[in-house]
């Protein structure tokens, strides 16, 4: 770098931020603290001692924990293999429902009136919780596996729905454009001009889905929806904690592995 440069780069000012932006920077600081500070107790963080003063208890759950017992173990990884095929199932169910919805909640492919009320409907799916979802469908289907990959369906179509309906909107007008000028009608538009732009992208999007379901799912298991969670939650009420360490090694295996398996597909289609 030559003098002359290093001399203009000297003399440059430090970027600065306007008296607005900084009253809101600790402004959001001070609310954040504040909160913290309100909260403190109605989180029993003052209870914190306590995980100290039980060591005693804590040592002897840890010392079962760290002697899991495998006797069972084909029972645990056939659970765990229903636990991944509700989640499988849960999540290409959704994506088939994302994939019109997104469109209809795309406000550069549907109309406006069409785009709020699609999004409104997706907000509902989306706000209500896998667990709430599956109490509704043992209801109404009974306990076993189709009541979580319900719940699962609806929840995930309406984050995989908002998520796909966002990529739809970033997408480059050209294609849609040049299948226009060739005379394409608007089904062309949308299945040579847009898909190709945002399949890799959707994709990507149902694998992080994915991964979120296998762990969903184990957890629907605990209210009776199929898979390992009902037996892990029996091995809970019964203070077995070496079966209860077995099963969750299975589990961080298992979820490990999809994470890794996802993360290569990823890698391999952006």
């Amino acid at each position: 770098m030559s003098k002359t440069a290093a001399s203009d780069i000297s003399h440059l000012a430090p970027p600065t931020t306007s008296f607005m932006s900084r009253l809101i920077t600790y402004g959001g600081w001070a609310v954040l603290i504040f909160v913290l500070a309100i909260s403190f107790k109605a989180v029993e963080m003052d209870n914190l001692p306590k995980l100290f003063t039980n060591s005693a208890n804590t040592q002897t759950l840890l010392k079962e924990y760290m002697h899991p017992d495998f006797s069972d173990w084909r029972n645990y990884v056939d659970k765990m293999w229903l636990t991944i095929q509700i989640a499988i199932w849960g999540t290409v169910a959704s994506v088939i429902m994302a994939v019109p919805f997104s469109l209809l909640c795309a406000s550069n492919i549907a109309p406006q009136w069409i785009v709020q009320i699609a999004r409104r409907l997706m907000d509902i799916l989306r706000s209500v919780n896998e667990l709430v979802l599956a109490t509704l469908f043992l209801v109404a289907v009974g306990p076993g596996a189709l009541a979580g990959v319900l719940a699962l369906s609806l929840h995930n179509a309406g984050v995989l729905a908002k998520l796909f309906s966002e990529a739809v909107e970033a997408i480059d007008k050209a294609p849609v454009e040049g299948v226009r000028a060739t005379g394409g009608n608007r089904l062309h538009e949308i299945v040579w001009g847009v898909f190709p732009q945002v399949a890799p992208l959707w994709t990507s999007f149902a694998l992080y889905r994915f991964e979120s379901s296998a762990r969903s799912a184990t957890v629907l298991g605990l209210i009776g929806a199929g898979g390992i969670g009902a037996v892990l939650f029996d091995n809970l009420q019964s203070f077995d904690y070496a079966n209860t360490s077995a099963i969750a090694i299975i589990i961080i295996i298992a979820v490990t592995g999809i994470d890794f398996l996802s993360q290569a597909i990823r890698k391999h289609l952006l």
